[in-house]
């Protein structure tokens, strides 16, 4: 068997079988689906479509070493609808572990062609997360390149830990909007962690894109593209926001070349997944 291989149950099949289930490898214990835009895009508005719950996570080199770290949330993430490799380092990984198709699926990216699809679909969104004046220029740029998409609810959690009566109001918003799709902006692995334990309370498909709102709103930087095809966007968001992130990389980053490159030798064994 291929090291990161396992015999699980179909994820990232749509109920009923109306789409096979996607080829996929375990990285250091953490389920990452190959898939395309097209393909991830058809998947999740069929299920918004269906009404059905559940999220789907982009993942990252930070995203798979807080799953390795933490058996919890590494059970989250691989009960996911679906895992995209939304960093280059997964896409090799990927592609060392024999699925050589494998291409990026980026959380941004893949927002924008969710709303493109939602808007001709008809399938109303919802936002959660970002500042109060994030969402609102957000808005504003989801209105003028998606002029008929239905935004029905954007909700600015506070940031600090909220308490069960404001949680619960919040996802009362949420389930009162009629949302189908609900695009989930709180950084991992908060957002990861929000939408398994809310998913059972809304009839929509979650779907966490990290720091997309910012992006989209014009209010944080994205890294050129040459810079992202080679791996390196990290470096870029470090040169960005040092204070903040190099904690996250100078940990994560080292740590997930030498455990890959164990698990690929056969000298580390992937965690058993649950």
């Amino acid at each position: 068997m291929i090291p990161g291989e396992r015999r699980a149950e179909a994820p990232g099949s749509i109920p009923g079988g109306l789409i096979g289930p996607l080829p996929h490898r375990y990285v250091l214990g953490a389920r990452v689906d190959c898939t395309t835009y097209a393909a991830a895009t058809t998947r999740i508005l069929e299920w918004a479509a269906q009404g059905e719950r559940g999220y789907v996570c982009a993942a990252n080199v930070h995203m798979v070493m807080e799953a390795y770290d933490s058996p919890e949330f590494r059970q989250l993430m691989n009960q996911a609808l679906l895992v995209s490799s939304d960093g280059m380092p997964l896409v090799w990984a990927l592609q060392a572990l024999g699925l050589g198709e494998a291409e990026r699926v980026y959380g941004p990216t893949l927002m924008l062609h969710l709303c493109a699809a939602a808007a001709e679909a008809r399938i109303p969104i919802g936002l959660y997360g970002g500042s109060p004046p994030a969402l609102a220029d957000l808005n504003r740029e989801l209105a003028r390149r998606f002029p008929s998409l239905s935004v029905v609810c954007a909700l600015s959690p506070p940031f600090r830990e909220l308490d069960s009566e404001e949680d619960e109001e919040l996802t009362r918003s949420l389930a009162r909007s009629g949302a189908r799709l609900v695009f989930v902006g709180l950084g991992c692995p908060k957002q990861e962690r929000w939408m398994a334990s809310h998913t059972q309370a809304l009839d929509a498909v979650l779907v966490g894109v990290g720091a997309a709102f910012d992006f989209h709103a014009g209010r944080v930087r994205q890294a050129p593209a040459l810079l992202q095809r080679a791996g390196l966007e990290w470096a870029f968001r470090l040169a960005m926001e040092p204070r903040r992130l190099w904690r996250r990389y100078a940990w994560h980053n080292p740590r997930f070349m030498a455990l890959f490159a164990a698990q690929l030798l056969g000298r580390g064994v992937p965690m058993e997944t649950t």
